[in-house]
């Protein structure tokens, strides 16, 4: 079976080492980049199961590698950034990352982190909870073994994180889900971090869909005080 290959992404040698002992301690193939213009080029010329994406970089700084990655790649990434950055963390999810981790950071944590998000990007498990394997409503078709969504005829390009938040929901049409419960349920383990998580994909994931179809951005409906739902607007 072909072991997943991780980029590990910062300018601290000490961290690399760290990141890289237990990644490789659970089956990972590691490799390291110390700088952004370093991690794009590696990332952008060869195929990576993850990146685990340090924020404040030398040469280009993780926010810019990230969104020139998500140009060319819907590779998972995992962001590390400093406490107390939170705005800091709210924008790397705007410019296309999967999941963070605040430094210092548990090793462990990182680890568990790095496998539940790459099962959720190659078998979701809510795949399983509806035997259909094709999604299909008005100017959308979500096919979920592809991993591939067409929205008025055009594919369009979604993150695993997107993806997973979009399936999620249609799957259970009309259903309210609160912020804590797709944190849960979505992200596939108790997730310590700001609600507005759910709030940033839900807006990128309406802006990609909208790029295609109004009318079926407005699928995902905000349930003030709640949270959202899917909901087939006729």
């Amino acid at each position: 079976m072909e072991q997943s290959r991780i980029l590990v992404v910062d300018d601290e040698e000490r961290i690399r080492r760290l990141v890289r002992m237990y990644l490789e301690r659970n089956g990972f193939v590691v490799e390291e980049a110390a700088d952004g213009i370093e991690a794009l080029h590696m990332a952008t010329s060869q195929p990576y199961s993850l990146i685990i994406l340090d924020l404040m970089l030398p040469g280009m700084d993780g926010r810019d590698v990230c969104s020139q990655i998500r140009q060319h790649l819907e590779t998972p990434i995992i962001m590390l950034t400093a406490a107390g950055d939170e705005m800091q963390r709210i924008h790397g999810f705007e410019l296309g990352a999967d999941d963070y981790v605040v430094k210092p950071f548990s090793p462990r944590e990182l680890v568990m982190r790095v496998k539940a998000l790459l099962k959720r990007s190659g078998e979701p498990e809510h795949a399983k909870v509806d035997m259909q394997q094709v999604l299909t409503f008005p100017e959308l078709e979500i096919h979920i073994d592809a991993r591939r969504v067409e929205v008025a005829g055009q594919e369009i390009s979604l993150t695993p994180k997107e993806f997973d938040l979009l399936v999620y929901m249609a799957q259970r049409p009309d259903k309210v889900f609160g912020r804590e419960e797709l944190l849960r349920d979505v992200w596939n383990y108790q997730f310590y971090g700001d609600q507005r998580t759910v709030d940033t994909h839900i807006k990128r994931l309406r802006e990609k869909l909208g790029h295609a179809s109004e009318a079926v951005s407005q699928y995902i409906v905000t349930v003030w005080g709640v949270g959202y739902k899917f909901e087939v607007v006729q």
